[in-house]
């Protein structure tokens, strides 16, 4: 089936005549990619280049690669008409060849592939002919190099798997060379899932299962942007070159300074210095004209395209002045498009997801703008950036009509093509009545009413506009929701920044995805923990609103509890109790802290496990936490183990569903396989992720160690490995050896193993799981209890012929002393063992 086409649209303005920086105005911003593995293919030695990024050489890369026959490195001492260091060296490889990467999260990540044909004696790499293929992509088929230059591939993929790998297949007789890798994390904020259908209109999801390919980046009306202005390493070359005619554009600029980003944009999208130059009319202002400015590229149209397009408007003298459309492959993409009314100031970056069917799509692509031609003020267009990108097509390919395995797109694709535009077609008239009836029944302030306090509502309960307000009346607004609805005490900000002392450094104690996290004492001497967002950060407003949606909604024991919030100002930021003793994994490795008991890390275990099973069965609708780890376990001060970190969280499918199709999302090391490959969550995914960290807790390490031989790294594997052997015991945290009861231990391994099972429908309930850890801790205790017995009767033996009563164990069915007092009553009248068959046994003797 051909894949959609889309055109991604971003705006952004200016006023020229502006002096000042708005508040909102963002600097370029930094981003620090998680997973980086830079590699100079066939180099001796490691390669600096500039932005302080270093390519490293074959000799420390070669952990990565695997190949099935000899590869060779060729090098020279110097290169002429290249641009980087990069290209003077090459490896080459006689058969399929194998790069396999080790990945630290999920997500967008950049592939560029760099090639050059450099010259050696033995190899002539014009003759090179091969596939490059990820694990489900075609990236590159039947590659050759036409001419003698260097080039570069870039390619932006949603990776999904622990292991990734870029594979180089040579043709059958021939060879494959490959002179530079880079696979880096991108931003999560760069694509969304979700874009504007173009023909036909409508909505369409799923953006986050494609991979995409640049096509053209380029900025329009100013000069090329290299990576050193642009903190994601792109280029963005100048549009003269695509212009049809030249003639129709001039070209505008202002400082980059004055470029402002509003709540759900980023510099990470596009660099002022994208929005600061701009493509205009030629002639701008001149009342009879009525031509559009046109830019023309070469594509195969037998693919679909992400076109990004960025407006700024740095021509206008006052708001609401430029109105005027956009058209994509001569058809309308936008109508009369007034940017300051979308974003309500000057300035203010806006950007816009299309979706173009590649049934309509032609050579060469179009781009083009033209001034509305009514009277609504100036006559003019503008355009600042354009950025297209090929979209992989039904059977994974970016390259050809084969996937991966030589499997052919035909078939199908024209059946489901239909489908497809079908329900697209219906999606849209339904979803544009809808949206008709709702623009008709607005209010007349609803503008002014909008604002970030009304997610807070039930859901559909009011406008889905985040975060917007501009004076006090969202705070006051919040105040109210607050106290009728149960979230929580509201905090100002100015409370927050005093309970902080000005957002101290050192009053970090945590730092995460969403933000970083501060030790505060608020007005009644309580400690807390104070969640600020970052507004650049990876996670956003979705993450927050979850957040409080989970938490003000459940109260347990062994839920981290949150105590109030703060929307001032577009800030997002949450206040919980304070976990005095962090987290779980800060006690198992990593810190310098005193080794913890096996008794301690079951009752923590126990305790993070009742946390999950009231999440999974205590609501109406369950509900699954989805980043099940051990720093999302905290421990207060009598090391009472809370889940915490609900960003992610999503509602339990219901008695009719089996399953909550979704993104994967979550911490390699820890999701579950079965969500890996079907994208279907289920809380026996949070089981799998569990089973992970009671592994931890038995082995003190961390859940993927990247440093240690191949395999090791996967704790869930190596140590199913042992198990599986009989021999896991050998790879237990050395600080437990003969402390354990073999049959606790035995009990714990036989339940972690379950969690760990290839397909959720064989793993056990949290509360299967909660029972069998109290059945390893009472083995435990009755086994420390004996000793205890069996050493106070030979000391007494010794001391005296007289013969004394000794302390006789607790019957097996007690219930430990730590767990004695933990029957408390949540705020739904829930009690804390909402299963309290899991801890009442008549027997040690297992089930």
């Amino acid at each position: 089936m051909a894949t959609s086409l889309l055109v991604l649209v971003c705006f952004c303005f200016a006023n020229p005549a502006m002096m000042h920086v708005s508040a909102k105005t963002q600097r370029l911003e930094s981003f620090t990619p998680q997973d980086n593995y830079l590699i100079d293919c066939g180099s001796p030695t490691d390669t600096p280049l500039a932005g302080k990024r270093v390519f490293v050489s074959d000799e420390n890369a070669k952990t990565f690669l695997s190949t099935k026959s000899r590869d060779i490195q060729v090098s020279v001492q110097s290169a002429e008409d290249v641009p980087l260091p990069i290209y003077n060296s090459a490896r080459i490889f006689i058969d399929q060849a194998d790069y396999t990467f080790q990945m630290a999260r999920p997500g967008w990540h950049w592939i560029r592939l760099h090639f050059y044909p450099v010259q050696n004696n033995e190899f002539n790499l014009q003759n090179a002919k091969f596939n490059v293929e990820t694990n489900s992509v075609v990236l590159i088929r039947e590659f050759h190099v036409k001419t003698i230059t260097w080039s570069v591939k870039e390619y932006l993929v949603n990776v999904t798997t622990e292991r990734f790998s870029i594979k180089f297949i040579p043709k059958e007789g021939s060879f494959a060379f490959i002179n530079a890798i880079e696979l880096v994390s991108a931003p999560d904020i760069l694509i969304g899932d979700v874009g504007t259908s173009l023909s036909p209109v409508g909505t369409f999801s799923g953006l986050s299962h494609f991979t995409f390919q640049t096509s053209y980046r380029i900025n329009m009306g100013g000069p090329i942007v290299t990576g050193q202005n642009d903190t994601l390493g792109r280029t963005w070359e100048v549009d003269t070159p695509f212009l049809k005619p030249v003639e129709a554009s001039t070209s505008a600029s202002v400082n980059p300074s004055v470029i402002n980003y509003p709540d759900g944009t980023s510099p990470l999208i596009a660099p002022p210095s994208v929005y600061a130059s701009a493509s205009q009319m030629a002639n701008a202002n001149v009342s009879s004209q009525s031509f559009n400015v046109t830019w023309s590229f070469e594509v195969d149209a037998s693919f679909s395209y992400l076109v990004r397009m960025h407006f700024c408007d740095i021509v206008s003298k006052a708001l609401n002045d430029l109105y005027f459309n956009v058209y994509i492959n001569r058809k309308m993409g936008i109508s009369g498009l007034d940017l300051t009314a979308i974003t309500g100031d000057l300035a203010s970056a806006y950007y816009k997801d299309f979706v173009v069917n590649s049934s309509v799509m032609a050579n060469p692509l179009t781009i083009q703008v033209g001034p509305l031609n009514q009277d609504t003020g100036a006559q003019n267009a503008i355009l600042n950036g354009l950025e297209i990108l090929k979209i992989n097509n039904s059977v994974g390919s970016l390259d050809g009509e084969y996937g991966v395995g030589g499997k052919s797109s035909e078939g199908p694709s024209r059946g489901t093509v239909a489908a497809v535009g079908f329900a697209m077609m219906f999606g849209a008239f339904v979803g544009l009545g809808a949206m008709a009836v709702k623009w008709r029944k607005r209010p007349q302030d609803w503008q002014k009413t909008n604002s970030f306090s009304s997610w807070l509502l039930p859901v559909h309960a009011g406008d889905s506009t985040f975060m917007s307000s501009k004076n006090s009346m969202s705070s006051r607004k919040s105040q109210m929701l607050s106290s009728t609805m149960g979230l929580g005490r509201y905090f100002s900000f100015a409370e927050l920044k005093d309970a902080t002392k000005n957002w101290d450094s050192n009053a970090i104690i945590g730092v995460g995805g969403f933000g970083n996290v501060y030790l505060g004492v608020i007005d009644d001497g309580t400690k807390v923990a104070v969640k600020r967002g970052n507004p650049q950060s990876e996670q956003g407003i979705h993450e927050f609103q979850t957040e409080i949606q989970i938490l003000s909604k459940l109260r347990h024991r062994h839920l981290v509890s949150l105590i109030g919030y703060c929307d001032e100002n577009s800030e997002m930021i949450l206040v919980y109790e304070f976990m005095a003793n962090g987290p779980l994994r800060d006690h198992l490795y990593g810190k310098d802290m005193p080794p913890m008991s096996w008794k301690q890390r079951l009752e923590i275990c126990i305790g993070a496990a009742r946390g999950l099973h009231y999440l999974h069965t205590g609501a109406a609708q369950g509900i699954i936490h989805r980043d099940v780890k051990s720093t999302n376990i905290l421990l207060d001060e009598n090391f009472i183990a809370k889940m915490a970190d609900f960003g992610l969280s999503k509602d339990a499918p219901t008695t009719e569903e089996t399953h909550v199709s979704t993104a994967v999302k979550g911490s390699f090391g820890y999701l579950d396989p079965e969500y890996f490959r079907k994208q279907q969550l289920t809380d026996k995914s949070d089981v799998y992720s569990f089973g992970v960290v009671l592994l931890e807790a038995l082995c003190a390490r961390p859940a993927i160690n990247p440093s240690l031989p191949r395999e090791q790294v996967n704790l869930a594997e190596w140590a199913l490995q042992w198990k599986r052997k009989g021999l896991l015991e050998k790879i237990i945290d050395p600080t437990l050896a003969g402390k354990i009861n073999p049959e606790s231990m035995n009990k714990f391994a036989e339940a972690t193993e379950k969690c760990l099972a290839e397909y959720g429908v064989d793993r056990p309930t949290m509360g299967d799981i909660l029972w069998n850890l109290e059945y390893a801790l009472q083995l435990q205790e009755a086994s420390s209890h004996g000793k205890m017995a069996e050493e106070e009767k030979e000391l007494m033996a010794t001391a005296s012929p007289i013969t004394v009563s000794h302390s006789v164990p607790p019957p097996s069915g007690a219930i430990p002393s730590s767990e004695q007092n933990e029957s408390t009553t949540d705020a739904q009248g829930v009690n804390d063992h909402s299963t309290a068959m899991f801890t009442q046994f008549a027997s040690l003797n297992g089930r």
